[in-house]
């Protein structure tokens, strides 16, 4: 998965998230359709709509989806996911590791909050501080809180948590290793490829900072939400 989830999380979230299993679903910032894909190929009567800046990324998304066969349910949009509208709104919005598009994880959910049905969820992923962050790791990975906060600013802005997830040291740390990993990894399968050289040192800079700038401090959260009853 683009996050640091396991199978066994993404499948907890996406059953609460997707209760009756016929919702309309929309992913802000889909990247290869991961979420997407998952989704639509254990609830047959699901119909999913995805959005990402990156042409790359939704060809691989198209392809899976072939593959699958659940290319029927899905429609693709090449378009940078804050910028995204529709005239039907949707059941279910996931916006998974995108709220810096929005400017943060509030204007992630003030923008998501435009295009839910009544009664609609949102599953969403963001992450926090869960030890006290230096100042070179809350430059490299922008203004966070700790748990608490980022829960209760969620509610103050008129969410109800119905479920969350914690990701373990585990997932995150499997997460990291795999990102530099494969990058390095195909650096290494192909020495004659001119970028070969960069990827390698891209691969090493980031394991690097990731162990010494932010593995003891950075967390990710995900939150299964629904709007507050006026």
């Amino acid at each position: 998965m683009s996050a640091p989830l396991d199978d066994d999380s993404v499948r907890r979230l996406l059953e609460r998230a997707l209760p009756v299993g016929d919702e309309y679903i929309l992913d802000l910032g889909c990247g290869g359709g991961e979420w997407l894909l998952r989704a639509l190929a254990a609830y047959p009567r699901l119909r999913a709509v995805g959005v990402d800046i990156s042409e790359s990324a939704l060809t691989r998304a198209r392809h899976a989806a072939r593959a699958l066969g659940v290319a029927d349910r899905l429609v693709l949009f090449h378009e940078d996911a804050k910028d995204f509208s529709s005239a039907q709104p949707f059941d279910v919005v996931l916006s998974i590791g995108s709220a810096h598009a929005f400017g943060g994880l509030l204007a992630n959910l003030a923008a998501v909050r435009k295009l839910l049905s009544p009664g609609g969820r949102i599953l969403v992923g963001d992450g926090f501080w869960d030890h006290e962050p230096s100042p070179e790791a809350v430059q490299m990975l922008g203004e966070f809180h700790d748990l608490r906060t980022t829960i209760g600013r969620v509610v103050a802005d008129g969410w109800v948590p119905t479920f969350g997830h914690i990701s373990t040291r585990r997932e995150l740390d499997e997460y990291e290793w795999d990102w530099a990993g494969t990058l390095a990894a195909w650096a290494l399968d192909h020495p004659d490829d001119p970028d070969s050289p960069q990827a390698l040192a891209v691969a090493a800079t980031h394991r690097d900072e990731w162990l010494r700038v932010y593995r003891d401090v950075f967390g990710f959260l995900c939150l299964v939400l629904r709007p507050t009853i006026d």
